[in-house]
């Protein structure tokens, strides 16, 4: 996953690589600038890297991310409560920009380089 962040007029943001456009919605809606979020996802990247039988959820107001088996995987909470019924074909587009995974390595660098970014500026 290729990301970039940038911080414009005091706003921090961050833009990802297609198909992993949810990750960024996630990370500056749902966890921001709030370190007591920031200290709760570097707590289930720690427990997920101990306990990969473990599903660990973070719920979010709209969006939550899960780990699970090594992975991670992000996606609209709308989606959670929509598994049991199908999608029309043509709404494949929009779920792809609704959910994304990517491995517990990659997710962990993202995550720790976001602090970093919100610390130091860069």
């Amino acid at each position: 996953m290729e990301f970039e962040f940038k911080r414009a007029f005091g706003e921090y943001s961050i833009k990802t690589s297609m198909g992993h456009e949810i990750v960024g919605r996630w990370l500056q809606e749902e966890i921001g600038r709030d370190a007591d979020k920031l200290q709760q996802v570097f707590a289930l990247i720690e427990q997920a890297t101990h306990n990969q039988s473990e599903v660990l959820l973070l719920s979010g107001t709209e969006i939550s991310m899960s780990i699970e088996a090594g992975e991670v995987t992000v996606q609209e909470n709308v989606l959670q409560q929509q598994t049991e019924q199908e999608f029309e074909p043509d709404m494949d587009f929009y779920n792809c920009e609704s959910s994304a995974a990517c491995g517990l390595e990659d997710f962990s660098t993202l995550i720790h380089q976001w602090q970093r970014f919100l610390t130091t500026g860069r």
